[in-house]
């Protein structure tokens, strides 16, 4: 069972937002190494090269808690990469441990402020079991880098080989990241009563459905969490959050996922 590392940021966007073109490409370093059994050693991670600029990140890292035990660092600043505390002096950070997640934030909060690499934005420090192995450090689905609050996709990512007491020689070769897919269908459009909106996605994860007038204010929150990827149903009464009719008229359906957002236009008959 991997335990997992969520290295998360939250980030209000403006409407609208469009993911970046370019990416990011990142790794954990060194991509190979063999440490002594019972002993500490660090694993950076390291954007690899100049791409698209950022001020945030969202990341993964999943390892086997039978051969890797996470080193928690006091303070916990000390965990933050060289490169990502040289680029502001003021950053949000936060760290939350869990049983089989722990949670850490990072942005930097200077204005006009960001990162295009390469360089160290995170390293973490684990212990060695006492069993002679090999084990694999991974970057999980989920990376997500942001820039001001738009979305920045990665590129590509490398794992980290650990020979425990065993000298490894291959190391992992990149893993490119899908770009996401998101599309959104209002049914039926014009609507006279009750509707519903169609989301398909090729990604699990955050997804987060608004109804906006036209001026980009709220009307209803429908739904925001975690979903699988594929094709899902939403039903919308016609009501607003406060529970009132919507007037008829034009509205815009907005559709949120990391790396991407839709917005459509539809309307309400009376």
């Amino acid at each position: 069972m991997l335990k997992s590392l969520k290295i998360a940021l939250v980030l209000l966007c403006a409407l609208p937002t469009l993911a970046l073109a370019q990416g990011v490409k990142v790794a954990l370093l060194p991509a190979v190494q063999t440490v002594t059994p019972g002993t500490e050693f660090v694993l950076s991670f390291e954007v690899t090269q100049a791409g698209s600029p950022f001020n945030g990140f969202d990341a993964i890292i999943g390892y086997d808690p039978a051969a890797l035990m996470l080193v928690q660092q006091t303070p916990i600043s000390l965990q933050e990469g060289a490169y990502f505390v040289a680029g502001c002096g003021n950053r949000f950070h936060h760290f939350q441990p869990g049983v089989d997640r722990d949670t850490i934030s990072d942005v930097l909060l200077c204005a006009n402020t960001s990162l295009t690499g390469p360089g160290q934005i995170y390293k973490l420090r684990f212990k060695a079991s006492n069993t002679v192995q090999s084990t694999t450090v991974r970057i999980l689905p989920g990376l997500q880098f942001y820039n001001a609050g738009l979305f920045v996709n990665p590129d590509s990512s490398t794992d980290a080989m650990i020979g425990i007491g065993l000298a490894l020689a291959v190391p992992p070769p990149p893993v490119s990241s899908a770009a996401p897919r998101l599309k959104l269908v209002a049914l039926p459009n014009p609507s006279k009563g009750p509707m519903s909106f169609r989301i398909e996605t090729n990604r699990v994860g955050w997804q987060r459905l608004l109804i906006l007038d036209l001026q980009g204010r709220i009307v209803r929150r429908l739904s925001d969490g975690t979903f699988p990827a594929g094709l899902r149903s939403v039903a919308w009464d016609g009501r607003s959050d406060s529970g009132s009719v919507a007037a008829p008229g034009p509205y815009l359906a907005s559709v949120r996922m990391a790396g991407r957002e839709q917005n459509i236009r539809f309307s309400l008959l009376r």
